[in-house]
């Protein structure tokens, strides 16, 4: 190679004399100014690798996480260079292999346009390193394809057999039985103090994750609420459905932004999910089941009840009040009040808006202590 035609060729390209460059795998080519009106037509060629030379590379590039790091932020690691040169492959091409082309009467090999192509296609790998991969036989997308689904296999070949498992529910309940009946177990651990949990997170999650820190931090606290809970005896939160947690969730006042996405997400009618929400604050997913879903009762139950009511409120109004009966339900007509009997043996007080039923008071043993908990709030409103 003639130092004076590569000076001259770096001259060029610095110039920008260098036209539109062509990139396909075995050669690159572009329109070179030179002492004429017209470009040159200027190329240089140079071999694809085998495949069993890409193996070998993409070997390289997947075994070390910095050398992927680095190409992904347009770097070409001197390392990788290196690592690759050591297996046997020639990433970077060597004189040799170069063969330059141009349609210059120049005799030089390379000539001083040939050599400017060279020189601005050392610029554009510069800038991106899978110009030199492209060159090299295969483009970005395979490339980058190739690498996950040899870093995924590698993880998935490294990664332990994940065990069987068993339903948290069942676990904590066999945990229960063995604390029962196997002498000197050691106890679960005292409940600690809310002080003593923390739900920050040490770093925000990545900004392409989709999750928020606000997010993650409430979901934290929410997990710390639901182990409180297991640890003092209640493992009511176990045994729930998606639909019954998301219910949960949105009970616990998250805000409207988490309270409409949990709607979207259950696909649940907006004033029904809002009803199922009442119905957990009041008694949980109890009153999730006796808001949903009525049953046939022991009729000798509800025969007691419709006598204590009658009862109680001949002494409430003096306005004869119709109880009318169905299922596990008991309906004061006129009045816009209904108690249901719910499978806990317990008495769920509503009050009817708009013609839908909603619970407004918890649960209680008594039918009279759950009338008496609503009597006064229909009041105001007695043709409902």
């Amino acid at each position: 190679m003639d130092a004076g035609r590569l000076s001259r060729g770096r001259t060029y390209a610095r110039q920008g004399m260098v036209g539109p460059v062509t990139i396909a795998p075995g050669h690159v080519k572009a329109p070179v100014q030179g002492s004429r009106p017209r470009p040159y037509r200027s190329a240089v060629h140079l071999p694809v690798l085998t495949d069993a030379q890409w193996d070998t590379l993409l070997d390289a590039v997947a075994g070390r996480a910095g050398h992927l790091a680095a190409l992904l932020d347009d770097e070409m690691p001197a390392e990788l260079v290196e690592d690759a040169r050591q297996a046997g492959v020639p990433l970077l091409p060597q004189p040799t292999e170069l063969d330059p082309e141009c349609s210059c009467p120049d005799w030089g090999y390379p000539c001083k346009h040939a050599a400017a192509l060279c020189y601005a296609i050392a610029a554009t790998i510069d800038d991106d390193p899978f110009v030199l991969f492209a060159l090299r036989g295969r483009g970005r997308t395979e490339v980058l394809a190739d690498l996950r689904a040899r870093r995924t296999a590698g993880r998935a070949a490294q990664a332990p057999s994940a065990p069987a498992g068993v339903h948290a529910a069942y676990a904590y309940a066999a945990w229960a039985s063995l604390a029962a009946h196997t002498p000197g177990l050691p106890d679960l651990p005292d409940t600690p103090k809310p002080s003593a949990h923390t739900a920050a997170l040490p770093v925000p999650p990545p900004a392409d994750s989709g999750l928020s820190l606000p997010d993650l931090e409430r979901l934290m606290a929410d997990v710390k609420s639901r182990a409180t809970q297991l640890l003092s005896g209640d493992a009511t939160s176990l045994y729930l459905t998606q639909h019954q947690d998301a219910v949960r969730i949105a009970a616990s006042s998250p805000g409207p932004e988490w309270f409409h996405r949990l709607i979207q997400n259950t696909g649940t009618a907006p004033t029904a999910f809002a009803r199922l929400t009442r119905a957990w604050r009041h008694g949980g997913p109890t009153g999730i089941a006796v808001a949903e879903q009525p049953h046939s009762p022991d009729p000798s139950a509800m025969t007691a009840a419709r006598t204590a009511l009658t009862a109680a409120l001949a002494d409430m109004t003096d306005t004869p009040v119709r109880l009318r009966a169905w299922r596990n339900r008991l309906t004061l007509t006129g009045h816009g009040i209904q108690l249901r009997l719910g499978p806990d043996a317990r008495w769920y007080p509503c009050l009817q808006d708009d013609g839908e039923w909603w619970p407004a008071a918890p649960a209680a043993t008594d039918p009279v202590a759950a009338l008496t908990a609503v009597w006064q709030l229909a009041l105001p409103h007695p043709g409902r």
